[in-house]
């Protein structure tokens, strides 16, 4: 992580003589912890930026610049970067429209597979819960502009990322429904849900949906009503 950060500092700090100042050469400094073309790396615990959202990548340069989704190395190289460079930087990496790698995770049992998909697809009424594609597509690639897709993670990351909106590390606008969401899913959930979506093979158009759902089944303050 730290060659991460020099890459990252020197391509950003160095002043237009001694690099092109151009976004593809900016975004270098990115892929050098996300992987070639921001299409992440196989420790799974650094997310893939190629393809996602530009409205959701923008987000999340904000939040981690000011401190509410937390990470020591993202907080300090954004700090003093505008929010015309975020946009930059979101837009150069959405429009990458880059093939996902075969998933290399296998199912889980049967029975955590079915409770799984089921709370993927229709949520749990119960506990409150939505189902997962009702924010983020029938096809789990996400909606555009804001909302990411589910496909093509590792389950570490995902289980990370869950685990993360439970204890407060990563928070969103507020009122922040995936904390909510997280909060109400048991652990044991958390790891099957990761497992099945991990598990997913992509279609063969990853392009998140431009179609709102008719109706969102919470008020999230990171997507525009």
């Amino acid at each position: 992580m730290r060659a991460c950060t020099l890459l990252l500092l020197a391509v950003l700090g160095m002043p237009a003589t001694a690099v092109p100042d151009t976004m593809a050469q900016r975004a270098k400094a990115c892929t050098g912890c996300h992987g070639p073309q921001g299409r992440s790396r196989p420790d799974g615990y650094v997310p893939r930026l190629a393809g996602k959202p530009a409205g959701y990548l923008y987000a999340q340069l904000r939040a981690f610049r000011e401190r509410r989704r937390r990470h020591d190395i993202m907080e300090q190289l954004l700090e003093n970067l505008d929010d015309a460079m975020l946009h930059e930087l979101a837009d150069h990496f959405a429009a990458m429209q880059l093939p996902y790698p075969r998933p290399t995770t296998t199912l889980p049992a049967a029975g955590d597979a079915q409770r799984a998909e089921a709370l993927v697809r229709h949520g749990d009424a119960a506990r409150e819960l939505p189902a997962c594609a009702a924010c983020h597509g029938t096809a789990l690639t996400g909606t555009a502009p804001a909302v990411p897709g589910l496909l093509g993670l590792p389950p570490d990351y995902i289980n990370a990322q869950l685990g993360a909106w439970r204890t407060g590390q990563r928070q969103a606008q507020a009122p922040d429904c995936m904390a909510r969401i997280a909060e109400r899913l048991p652990l044991e959930d958390v790891a099957r849900v990761a497992r099945w979506l991990a598990a997913q093979p992509l279609p063969a158009d990853t392009r998140a949906s431009t179609v709102a759902p008719p109706r969102w089944p919470l008020h999230c303050g990171s997507v525009a009503r």
